[in-house]
């Protein structure tokens, strides 16, 4: 029986961890034993669900518990007493699923500062209302199943807005799917295979980390710098590890906000050359960069770079449009892939987003809405600063900022608290390639203008 004690200096958190820990050490919890529910759980203890959540997420970690799809969670060895050392939690261990339901179930938060997409007044609400009811006046036939690559108008039209970018690709290099989060997944499976050594941005774009986790991939970060890349850590992770795929955001990257300059791209494509090296360049904030800078893509060519897009930042998550370009003889094997999970995308989807691709006043919303997050970077930004957060950096574009205080030190915590008070924050492990402790944190500058926020980031420092 674990007791307990909402009283006691050691967080929730802590106290669920060291006990369950402990009875899994004293083997009374034995191996395979199906721990209860998060939600019962959390019912029967009479704490959050996300206390809970990150509890279990500690637990799996560690390697004392496992969770298994659709199943729960069970006990995953017995071990010894006295062990030092937490052995870290295998591919098969990780719960991928736990991140995802935490933020998409609990939208319902009132401040939702630590999320990741933009509000719905941000987005291009007009344009696609607009598209609805061309669509709706449209006599075209929306049966059957598509076109496996996706609707070859819209891939058309990418391939001219890629063209602005310097990027010269045929419709028949372009494949859409379901946002970039499918985009990605089909990357993984086609690239990657247990035990493969990956390489990923530290810290870098959670989803992805947990989508490479549950593929058994062995991960490698390469520091982010405010500057970019660590270059001097970037060559010798490739020199001495040998790894098949880079999987990158170059540009306002996520959780960060920084870029990579130029020269550190020419020097990236000069590794992959050099060593056999792919590279997954992730760009889909690149509608939200006012700078036109250069991309891997671009460069390169897509030669050794599949390049991944996505609608879902500026004109809406959910009509679940994205893209991937690549080489045509990778391009139709992650076509396969997409027919195999899923035969096609939705062309009904896909003839909204080109509808408001198409729409005249679409640029004009671009460029408000770059003003916009500027403006709420500056604003934000500022806040932090006067309560006494460091910022990495200071991108003045993109959603985000990546910030600490010294004397907010269990950043997970914090997050847990932050929920009881109906703000959802972004604590900085999520983000992290091997899951470290980390004090840094997630603020989605168009989330994070709320008085609330700031009202319960000045009680906790006092």
């Amino acid at each position: 029986m674990l007791t307990l004690d909402s009283q006691a200096a050691l967080p929730l958190v802590t106290q669920i961890v060291q006990g369950l820990g402990r009875q899994i050490d004293e083997a009374a919890l034995r191996e395979g034993t199906k721990l209860p529910s998060i939600r019962q759980f959390a019912q029967s203890h009479q704490v959050s669900v996300f206390t809970v959540v990150e509890a279990y997420d500690r637990l799996v970690a560690q390697g004392y518990l496992v969770s298994r799809p659709h199943s729960g969670f069970f006990v995953r060895r017995r071990a010894a007493a006295g062990a030092a050392e937490p052995v870290p939690a295998s591919p098969q261990g990780f719960d991928s699923a736990w991140y995802l339901r935490r933020i998409f179930e609990n939208r319902h938060l009132a401040v939702k500062a630590g999320c990741g997409w933009l509000p719905g007044d941000w987005l291009f609400e007009d344009g696609l209302r607009r598209g609805l009811r061309a669509l709706a006046a449209d006599d075209a036939d929306l049966g059957g199943y598509g076109d496996p690559k996706g609707y070859p108008p819209l891939r058309q039209a990418i391939c001219e807005a890629l063209a602005e970018q310097q990027v010269t690709v045929p419709p028949a290099q372009v494949l859409l799917t379901q946002g970039s989060s499918q985009a990605l997944d089909l990357c993984v499976r086609r690239l990657v295979r247990a035990g493969d050594t990956v390489l990923v941005d530290d810290p870098g774009y959670a989803n992805l980390l947990f989508s490479l986790r549950f593929q058994g991939a062995r991960l490698l970060g390469v520091p982010r710098t405010p500057q970019g890349y660590d270059l001097a850590a970037l060559e010798a992770l490739v020199t001495e590890h040998r790894p098949k795929v880079f999987f990158t955001q170059p540009r306002l990257q996520s959780p960060t906000g920084s870029a990579a300059p130029l020269g550190q791209l020419h020097r990236l494509l000069q590794l992959a050359e050099k060593h056999d090296l792919t590279i997954v360049e992730n760009d889909i904030y690149v509608e939200l960069d006012p700078e036109p800078r250069p991309s891997l893509a671009s460069l390169d060519q897509l030669t050794r770079v599949i390049y991944i897009g996505s609608y879902s930042k500026t004109i809406s998550p959910n009509i679940r449009v994205g893209f991937l370009a690549a080489h045509p003889d990778l391009l139709e094997d992650l076509a396969q892939l997409k027919m195999i999970s899923g035969l096609t995308s939705a062309e009904f989807g896909e003839r909204l987003a080109l509808s408001a691709l198409l729409d005249g006043r679409r640029r004009k919303h671009l460029k408000s809405l770059r003003e916009r997050l500027a403006e709420a970077h500056q604003r934000v930004g500022g806040r932090l600063v006067a309560l006494g957060f460091e910022l990495f950096a200071e991108p003045k574009a993109g959603m985000f900022l990546w910030a600490r205080h010294p004397r907010l030190p269990d950043a997970p915590a914090l997050a847990n608290r932050a929920a009881e008070a109906d703000i959802m924050l972004g604590p900085g492990h999520l983000f992290r390639a091997e899951l470290q402790p980390t004090d840094w944190m997630r603020f989605n500058v168009a989330f994070s203008g709320d008085e609330r926020l700031f009202a319960f980031l000045a009680r906790e420092l006092e």
